[in-house]
């Protein structure tokens, strides 16, 4: 039986662009049902002790400079290291992911022309005009994601989106979940792929043994 992943993610993330292409391969080859789940990355760091990457120290930002030289290449992405227009306010673009998934779309084309727009073209994709348009390429009714994303109910849903991900330990972007097991990152797409083709069942924390309480 095709499985679910859960993807845990939020637009300017440079890890889920990159691993976009490859994690769509890996999810059609396996029949694999996948569902969205965009987070506000600020609460979630907030909350599960993540910093911003202004806040950590240069020797995290420069090694991770030289981590995304390393993975454009493995996965072929056009990526530049400083664009233009990163970091920006991802909320209305995440929010437009949601909106259209509760209208049955398929948001996976606007999530990764959306994120190729702002990583590869130096784009500006914070204007709802902007937004819009991406949208429309994508073949979405733009106006309407648009306008569905800036309502309340949606903005509630993202919010209990980003509380799902705290209240399940998912602490960065992106998180694929298949039966409760997480991924995180894009670099660990291939224990994904392995675990859909063996079948496994979902690795989780050791119980405690009886000897050791």
């Amino acid at each position: 039986m095709p499985r679910k992943i859960d993807v845990y993610f939020s637009m300017p993330s440079p890890w889920t662009y990159l691993g976009h292409d490859r994690f769509q391969e890996i999810a059609r080859r396996h029949d694999a049902e996948v569902a969205y789940r965009p987070v506000n990355l600020a609460t979630v760091f907030a909350e599960t002790g993540g910093l911003p990457l202004a806040q950590r120290h240069v020797a995290r930002q420069n090694y991770r400079l030289v981590e995304l030289q390393r993975w454009r290449e493995r996965r072929g992405v056009p990526l530049n290291l400083a664009p233009k227009h990163w970091p920006f306010d991802a909320q209305l673009a995440d929010r437009m992911v949601i909106a259209a998934a509760n209208e049955d779309h398929d948001p996976a084309a606007f999530i990764g022309r959306t994120m190729k727009a702002v990583w590869a073209e130096d784009a500006d994709v914070a204007a709802t005009g902007a937004l819009q348009t991406l949208a429309d390429q994508t073949g979405l009714p733009g106006a309407r994601i648009v306008a569905e994303a800036q309502s309340d109910p949606v903005g509630r849903q993202y919010e209990e989106t980003t509380r799902t991900a705290m209240e399940n330990g998912y602490f960065g972007a992106p998180t694929y979940v298949v039966d409760g097991e997480a991924f995180w990152g894009q670099d660990r797409l291939e224990f994904l792929d392995e675990m859909l083709e063996s079948g496994r069942a979902p690795y989780g924390l050791p119980e405690a043994e009886s000897g050791n309480q």
